[in-house]
């Protein structure tokens, strides 16, 4: 008998995958300077990684939705997954910098099959559930970029190449899963020929121009966003250059930075946005994350970084409240376009992020671990932040919030 789609194939599926990739954010940086000298070198190659898949993501994230929707879900989930492995294999055997960088390339034009997997949620879930199934496949994410990094890190401490193959391992159990188990979730009389013009990433990125009454937002949102990567993008090699950090160690730390940001956006969000509401949120997390920045690149001991990770819960915050308020501000009528935006916008700065925050550490790579200037990057990423708060105050200062039932709530 043929199974009926569900999502509890998809989730497992996501995890798996996500865990795979979680896997290798500890353990990247120090495989590349297996192949380099120089602390500048590595940066410079590990920056260059970063923009190749980051790049190949984004041109290709549009264009694996538009081959799903022609040829079904089921196919391509199947073969990105497959060749997400091989390419975690790839990764684990090469011999030099422009092989890893090809595997990189290959890596994040297949690593965009969360698209896919959104349309499959889509697909078997009707529009009043739909919001609930996308944040289980949120909450998918979470987990594996909590559970992974950890399990990276205590695996590269023996040896660096081993998170590769076990990543691989992953992908692999993954496809045999999905081969098996998964069904189609795209009937053939729904599926579509290729809208090539569709399938352009910066199609979607066109239609920020259309959101002018959220413009200034959406500017604060890139920078605000723009500041996050260049933290997460500077954050394995920075701890290994100021503390000495080690594989282990940047594992157990973006198994922390994870779980804060479950424990504000699963737990605590809801709470503060009903006593506080959006506005303050943003601000009060938005300033937070500026004083973060600056303390990461001023601080001389690891322990500090834990201590600055849990003071600043509530700038984990900050995207969902901007989300929030975008979506509100734009036209009924425009919500996907709004949000589909947003989410390319963000891909785009992911791209940005490491060619300003690698070569920027590359620069003051060579300074002595006390020195305060090694934390350049996390400076610049204050300076975005400060840049974001004064245009998104400038904003709320001229539009006043619309009456509401929770304005009752936000006064002290």
């Amino acid at each position: 008998m043929r199974r009926q789609p569900a999502i509890a194939f998809i989730l497992i599926t996501v995890l798996i995958d996500v865990m795979g990739i979680g896997l290798l954010l500890p353990v990247i940086p120090v495989l590349v300077g297996e192949f380099t000298t120089t602390r500048d070198a590595q940066t410079y190659w590990y920056g260059a990684l970063m923009v190749t898949f980051g790049l190949s993501q984004f041109l290709c994230s549009p264009l694996l939705g538009a081959l799903s929707d022609r040829f079904g879900r089921r196919p391509v989930l199947l073969a990105s997954i497959a060749g997400l492995g091989t390419m975690f294999f790839l990764s684990a055997i090469v011999t030099s910098l422009p092989a890893l960088l090809a595997t990189r390339v290959l890596g994040g034009a297949l690593a965009a099959n969360f698209s896919v997997a959104n349309a499959y949620v889509a697909d078997i879930t009707s529009p009043d559930r739909r919001a609930k199934s996308f944040g289980q496949i949120g909450a998918a994410f979470g987990i594996g970029f909590i559970v992974g990094p950890a399990i990276g890190g205590a695996l590269g401490s023996l040896d660096v190449r081993l998170p590769f193959f076990v990543a691989a391992a992953l992908s692999l159990v993954n496809a045999a899963y999905g081969l098996f188990v998964l069904p189609e979730s795209l009937p053939p009389e729904r599926r579509k020929p290729i809208a090539w013009r569709k399938a352009n990433p910066f199609s979607s990125l066109a239609g920020l121009a259309r959101l002018r009454s959220v413009g200034v937002l959406v500017a604060v949102i890139a920078f605000v966003t723009l500041a996050q990567f260049i933290l997460h993008g500077t954050w394995v090699l920075y701890t290994g250059f100021r503390f000495g950090w080690g594989p282990r160690e940047n594992g157990l730390s973006l198994f922390v930075v994870g779980l804060a940001s479950a424990v504000m956006q699963g737990l605590l969000l809801g709470i503060l946005l009903k006593r506080l509401g959006e506005r303050s949120v943003v601000m009060g997390g938005m300033v937070s994350g500026l004083i973060a920045y600056v303390l990461y690149g001023l601080a001389t001991q690891g322990w500090m970084m834990y201590a600055i990770i849990g003071a600043n819960l509530l700038a984990f915050a900050v995207g969902p409240g901007l989300n929030a308020i975008v979506s509100k501000a734009a036209d009924p009528r425009a919500q996907g376009l709004a949000m589909g935006s947003l989410s390319s916008l963000a891909s785009l700065m992911a791209v940005i992020a490491p060619m300003l925050g690698t070569p920027l550490l590359a620069e003051v790579s060579r300074l002595p671990a006390g020195d305060w200037r090694i934390g350049a990057p996390f400076y610049l990423s204050a300076l975005l932040q400060l840049v974001a708060l004064a245009l998104a105050a400038r904003h709320f200062r001229r539009h006043p919030p619309a009456p509401g039932p929770h304005l009752a709530t936000t006064s002290p």
